[in-house]
Parts: C-alpha cells; structure tokens; sequence
C-alpha cells in the first residue's frame, strides 16, 4: 500500500521501564465491571434505543449481574435525561446497583447532571476532559496547565454539589479522554491534580479511568501506560485504576488484559463490544476467558442463546457466527479429524468420570454457556468425518456404529451433503442412514422364523430354523441348520433353488437402544460377496433376534442392489 510513510507511532511510552507484570501468565480473579452498553453502545447505534428499549436493557444488565452501569449523558440528551429520572422515580435501581452519569467539565452541565441525579441512593459521576497531544494542538488549541484547569475547576465544582445532595452516595470518577495519544507525565500531572481536589479515602475511593479512546499501540505498551500510571498516582491505594479500550486495532480484549495484569482494578465495555468506530471491548469475551482458566468472572452468561438474543434485539446489530463464545459456529467442528478428536475426548472424559475440563478442539463445555454438542458442536457437511457422524448418530439415537462400518457411512453422508450444497441436520443424517442401511426388506423379506435347538450330537451352538420369506413377491418356507441363529437363517436362505446367495458372513454386533427393559435393539452385519467387496445392514426390533435377522437382510438385499441376482 502506498502511503505508509505518513504514519508514525501516537502513543508515548513511560519515561522509564515497569514491566513486572509480565512475569503473570493470567488473571486471578475478576475486575469490577461497569457496562456502558447504555452509553457509548447506544451512541454508536444508527438508530438508538428507546426509552423502553433502555429501561429493557437496563434490566437485563442487572439480570447478568453487572453492579455498575453507566445510563448516559443526562446534561447531553433529553432522552438520557428522562431515561436516568425514569429509574430513580421508579425506584427501579437494585440497592447493590450503582448507576453511572457522564459530564464534561463545564459548570452548566455538571449542574444538570447532578439535577438529574436527586433523588438516586447511589451514583458515580465520571468527569472528563481531553488530554492528547492533537486534542489540545488541533481542537482546544490550549496548553497543558490550562487543560489541568479545566479538569480542577470541574473536580471542585462536583464537590461543590456533592455536598448539597447529602442522600445521595456519591463515587466520583475521572477520564482524561484520549489517555493514549497524551503524553504519560502529562496524563500523570492531570490525574493526580484530580486526585488531590476530590482526596480519596478508604470508605470514599476515587476511580481513575485511563481509556485507550483511540487504539494506538500494541497491547503490552498500554499495559506499560498502565503500570506506570499505577506506580505514580497519588493516594494510589485509595484510587480505582479504571480501563475503558476501544478496538480500532482489533486488541481491546488483549489491552484490558494486560491492562489488569499490569495494575488496572476495573474494566468498562459492553456486550459483545458494541460502541464507536470499530466499538468498545467486549466484556463477555473478557468474562469468559476468565471462566476458562477457572476465575468466576461474576457476570452470568450461562445462557450465551439468551444473551445474544437480547443483545440483538435491543441494538438491531447481529453478533457475528465467529464472535468468542457467543456466536453460533464458535463450537461448531465440520473438520473429520476435528470431530473425531472431539467425540473420543467426550468419550475418554464419560470413561474416566473426569471433572476437569480437558477436551480437544473445546476451550470450555458448551454446556456451561447454554449450548448443546448434538445441535452446536458437531456440525455435519461435505467436510465431515467419520466420527463425527458416528457422534451424531450415538448421541441423539443411541447407535454404536461399529468401527469398520464407520468409514462407510461417512463417505455416504458428505456424499450427500456435497450434492445438495448444505449441512445436514442430525435429523437428515439419521434418515439418511435409516433409509439406506436399517430394515431394509425389498426384495427380500424374512416374515417368521422359528428357531429349534439342535441335539447335544450335532452341537451345543447349532440350531435348526424354519422360515418364510418372501422373494420378489414369492413366498417361500425353507428350513435349515447352522452353528448359531444367523448361520441356520443363512443356510435356509441357500435351500433356495431358484436364486444363488453367495456371501460370507464378516462380522456382526449388536446393543440395546435404550435403557429400558423393553427397549428396542440394533444390529449390524457385514458380509462380504465373491469378491471379497464387504456390504453392510443394520436390523432393529423389540427383539435382539429379530433385528439380527433384519440386519442380515439388509445387508443381502444391499448386495443384491449392486449384483442382481434377484430380480422381479
């Protein structure tokens, strides 16, 4: 691309090394998390959310367990205004919830800001201003000490109407907006000037927020901003380190990570990262990926479907397929070889009654985020594999297909879903391995069998059968011996004088369906023709003899599809 060259690096890096944090390989337990899904989401919609849209959302942030949501601009809009008086007049703020306001530094709208506030039991109001280098060159056209004066008299005035609101439990909060473009002494200076003017105590601690408003480095460099930052604030065990990344750079998640390994208490963002530009982070993607090394994030999203359907319907944006944790695919195997993986994880997890989460190709149990293995992880396609669909086939019907068979169907069924162009349901994969191998009695069809067993002088293991079997619409009754059930059923099948059955028996198996003492049974032969060429059947019946029987039919009259040695 052409053009590069007028692009450097706008972010500054501290004036000396703090990397300690590096040392830390993950997070240990979760940070404060304040939504501002209602605030910097609801800006970034093409057509923002109603107030009953709002109130809905409001709700539903509480349901998830958020303890701090940021409600809006209430000196900035008439919509966020009666937003905001709408849930304290009907008292409809949990006690353990804090709302959250936003001002800049001007007198008039840090009065309507507290106006909109009377009456709330709790508040955090968040002051700020902008701090960057291009802020104050291009926009404000100010020097550093008359940008610190306008975060001081916006400090002191907020304490000024503290005061007159006693009922109210006030936290106050400072942002010198754009803090990655600023100069780190800088953002230093004007951070502890807000410190020293609001004088944060154990009972009344202040937070400090540092939002990357504008992406500019590499993760580890905001995490040195951070750790720095931590290291020079003032009163700094009293102070919250707040972070608030945006992803222009596509690292916001990896920002607030190393942000909180390097020093940072308190994480703002919203659902599914929603917000300007390329948007805010995502806060479900971070609570998760604390769920997945065993820290409870403290927000519930144990039923991600639900999630994702509200997030959508109160933003009319769609989370995408591949989105961490909440889109559709993201558990959602179509590689053979993935599959195959997969089903025998589950299956090693089922043998050795583990309880810890070890299963490949799964960072965590779908199950814990509401999803299902059948519907959501193995996903059949012309990409499948053979264990994948033998899963498919076990877990929602109750089929163990034996191993050698498994190749088989497998290449049946991709076969099927590379002609029609699409996935193929776990239903469609059932029918399809239905209607081409299980009880299939045309044209031949075994309608009674009557076993006797031989005499101890012809074996322990042999019977004697009688038979009727309709042939291509002839009946017929033959009767024979065998060393066992199938062997007397084949033996009479060759009593037959008008048709050749050629075939050896392969191999057979079989297993009850269900649990229950009534259940059905399944059974799989395999016999093999001169040839040496292997054809498969699958018999089902409430009795085990019988469906042995189907499945031996099955697989003559599959052979039969290839040879025609019956013919009508």
């Amino acid at each position: 691309m052409k053009n590069c060259e007028k692009y450097e690096v706008g972010y500054f890096m501290p004036p000396e090394p703090s990397m300690e944090w590096i040392n830390k390989d993950h997070l240990e337990k979760a940070p404060a998390w304040c939504s501002v899904d209602l605030r910097d989401g609801n800006q970034a919609l093409i057509v923002p959310m109603s107030l009953n849209e709002k109130v809905e959302f409001f709700r539903f942030l509480v349901s998830l367990g958020f303890k701090e949501i940021e409600v809006g601009f209430p000196a900035a809009s008439e919509t966020e205004y009666e937003f905001l008086r709408t849930l304290i007049e009907k008292d409809m703020i949990p006690d353990d919830v804090t709302v959250q306001v936003l001002t800049q530094s001007r007198e008039h709208i840090i009065a309507k800001t507290f106006e909109s506030l009377k009456g709330a039991k709790k508040a955090i109001v968040h002051l700020y201003n902008s701090t960057s280098l291009a802020q104050r060159e291009q926009v404000f056209k100010k020097d550093r000490q008359e940008i610190i004066d306008i975060a001081v008299s916006g400090a002191k005035l907020m304490n000024e109407y503290a005061k007159k609101m006693p009922e109210t439990e006030f936290q106050f909060e400072y942002s010198p907006e754009s803090f990655t473009g600023t100069e780190i002494d800088f953002a230093e200076a004007i951070c502890n000037a807000v410190i020293d003017i609001w004088e944060p105590t154990p009972e009344k601690k202040v937070i400090i927020n540092l939002p990357a408003t504008v992406s500019m480095s590499m993760p580890h460099v905001y995490a040195a901003q951070i750790s720095y930052m931590s290291h020079h604030l003032h009163n700094r065990e009293n102070v919250i380190l707040s972070l608030h990344p945006h992803n222009d750079r596509g690292t916001a998640v990896a920002d607030a990570e190393l942000g909180l390994l390097a020093g940072g208490n308190r994480i703002e963002g919203t659902l599914f990262g929603n917000g300007e530009r390329t948007g805010n982070v995502d806060i479900v993607t971070l609570a998760m990926n604390l769920f997945s090394h065993g820290v409870d994030p403290e927000l519930d999203f144990s039923n991600m479907p639900k999630v994702v359907e509200a997030y959508e319907k109160y933003t009319d944006m769609k989370v995408h397929p591949r989105q961490p944790y909440g889109g559709q695919l993201v558990f959602a195997a179509f590689s053979g070889s993935h599959q195959d993986a997969i089903a025998k994880g589950m299956k090693y997890r089922e043998d050795k009654h583990m309880h810890r989460w070890m299963v490949p190709y799964l960072p965590i149990d779908p199950h814990d985020v509401g999803r299902e293995y059948d519907a959501d992880v193995i996903r059949i396609n012309s990409q499948s594999g053979k264990g994948g669909i033998a899963y498919i086939l076990e877990q929602n019907y109750g089929f163990h297909i034996p191993v050698k068979m498994r190749e088989e169907i497998g290449y049946m069924i991709k076969g099927v879903s590379d002609h029609s162009h699409k996935e193929l349901t776990p239903a469609e994969v059932y029918e399809t391995f239905k209607n081409e191998y299980i009880n299939k009695f045309n044209p031949i069809d075994i309608t009674d069998a009557t076993f006797r067993k031989n005499s101890t002088y012809k074996g322990d293991d042999g019977y004697t059968v009688d038979i009727h079997v309709n042939i291509a619409g002839t009946e017929y009754f033959f009767t024979a011996s065998g060393n066992g059930r199938l062997d007397a059923v084949s033996n009479a099948l060759r009593q037959s004088k008008l048709y050749s059955f050629d075939y050896t028996f392969v191999t057979y198996a079989e297993h009850a369906l269900e649990a229950e003492s009534n259940s059905r049974a399944a059974a799989y032969v395999a016999i093999a023709d001169a040839n040496g060429k292997v054809y498969w059947g699958v018999g089902m019946h409430e009795d085990i003899i019988l469906a042995s029987i189907n499945a031996l039919v099955s697989a003559i009259n599959r052979l039969n599809q290839v040879s025609h040695f019956i013919t009508k």
